[in-house]
C-alpha cells in the first residue's frame, strides 16, 4: 500500500486523464477486437494462440481472485482513494490484476507473432504502461499486477509452439484446446460446489461465476469453430486493405449485436449462466465459422478492384 499511496500523492489531472485511457487497453472489449482483427486479417494460428492464451489467462486469473479473495486496495485501507473513474471497471477481487493479464498475454503473443520494430514498440509501451496504470488508478497493488505480469508471460512462452512452425499442428493446438476447456470446467466445478465460507461477497462470488459460464461458452465455441473450418470452411485472411477494414468493421458490428440480442431471449427460456454460456459460444462460432464464409468475397472484391 505504500506505493500506492505514493502514486496517490503524484497524480495529477492530465496524468490521470492519459493513464485512465491507457488501462482501457486491458479491457476485455479491447481484447476482444484486437483478436478478431488478427484472427480474419493476419494469421489464423496467431489468432488462435491470442485467444488461447487470452482464456487459459482468465480462468487461471479468475480462480486466483475466488481462491485468495484479496478486497481492492481501497476497501484494505478506507482512507486509500481510487481514482472514481476506474472504479466501475474494477469489478471482483483485488488479486490478480485481470487486466494485466490480458495485456501482457495478449500482447506478448503480437511480440512472437510480428517483427515490426513499430508494433513491437507498441506491445512493450503497453506491456509496461497498462499495468502501471492499473496501480496509479488504485485499482491493484503491486502484488496483484506482478502475479498477472508473470502468469501472462508464462502462458505467452508455453503455448508459443503453436506458432512456430510452418502451419497449424493439429495436435498442438487439440491438445491446447482440450487444457483450456479442462481448465474451463475446473473453474467452473469449482465455483458451482466449493464451499466457500458464508461472509463472501455475493457480488464477487457472482461475478466469478458468470465469467465461468462466459469462460466456458467462449471455449465450446472456439472448439467448433476449429472443427468446422479445419472440416469444411478452410479460410483464407488475405484481401485487400480496404476489404480488411470492412471485414472487420461489419464482423465486429455483428458480433455486438448478437451479444446484445440474445441476451433477453435466452434469459427467458433458460437459467442466468447457462444461458450467458449459450450466448457467448454463439458469438465465438459466429467469429470463427460464420463469419468467416464471407472472407472468399472479401478477397474476391480486392482482386476485382485492384
Amino acid at each position: 500500500m505504500e506505493f500506492l499511496r505514493l502514486l496517490e500523492s503524484i497524480r495529477t489531472p492530465v496524468l490521470t486523464f492519459l493513464l485512465s485511457c491507457i488501462t482501457y487497453c486491458g479491457d476485455e472489449i479491447f481484447f476482444m477486437i484486437l483478436a478478431v482483427t488478427v484472427f480474419w486479417c493476419v494469421s489464423k494460428r496467431g489468432g488462435y494462440y491470442i485467444l488461447l492464451v487470452g482464456f487459459l489467462g482468465t480462468v487461471c486469473n479468475q480462480f486466483l481472485k475466488l481462491w485468495f479473495r484479496i478486497p481492492r486496495p481501497w476497501v484494505l485501507d478506507p482512507g486509500f482513494s481510487v481514482v472514481e473513474s476506474a472504479r466501475a471497471g474494477a469489478t471482483g477481487y483485488s488479486f490478480p490484476s485481470g487486466h494485466t493479464q490480458n495485456i501482457v498475454g495478449t500482447m506478448s503473443c503480437i511480440l512472437f507473432l510480428t517483427k515490426q520494430k513499430w508494433i513491437r514498440a507498441l506491445c512493450i509501451a503497453l506491456i509496461l504502461l497498462v499495468p502501471f496504470s492499473r496501480m496509479y488508478l488504485g485499482c491493484h497493488t503491486p502484488l496483484d499486477v506482478g502475479v498477472s505480469f508473470l502468469l501472462a508471460i508464462a502462458l505467452a512462452f508455453s503455448f508459443r509452439p503453436l506458432i512456430t512452425g510452418p502451419a497449424v499442428n493439429g495436435r498442438l493446438l487439440w491438445g491446447a484446446l482440450s487444457l483450456s476447456l479442462v481448465a474451463s470446467l475446473a473453474y467452473a466445478a469449482f465455483v458451482a460446489f466449493y464451499p466457500f465460507p458464508a461472509d463472501i461477497d455475493a457480488a464477487n462470488l457472482g461475478s466469478g461465476a458468470k465469467n465461468a459460464a462466459t469462460l466456458l461458452g467462449c471455449l465450446i465455441g472456439l472448439i467448433l469453430s476449429v472443427a468446422l473450418d479445419r472440416r469444411f470452411i478452410h479460410f483464407e485472411v488475405r484481401a485487400v486493405w480496404w476489404a480488411q477494414i470492412l471485414k472487420v468493421a461489419g464482423g465486429l458490428l455483428l458480433i455486438t449485436a448478437i451479444r446484445a440480442g440474445l441476451k433477453a431471449p435466452l434469459l427467458r427460456v433458460l437459467p442466468e449462466y447457462p444461458a450467458t454460456a449459450v450466448r457467448y459460444c454463439l458469438m465465438v462460432l459466429f467469429a470463427g465459422a460464420v463469419w468467416p464464409l464471407t472472407f472468399r468475397r472479401f478477397a474476391a472484391a480486392g482482386r476485382k478492384k485492384g
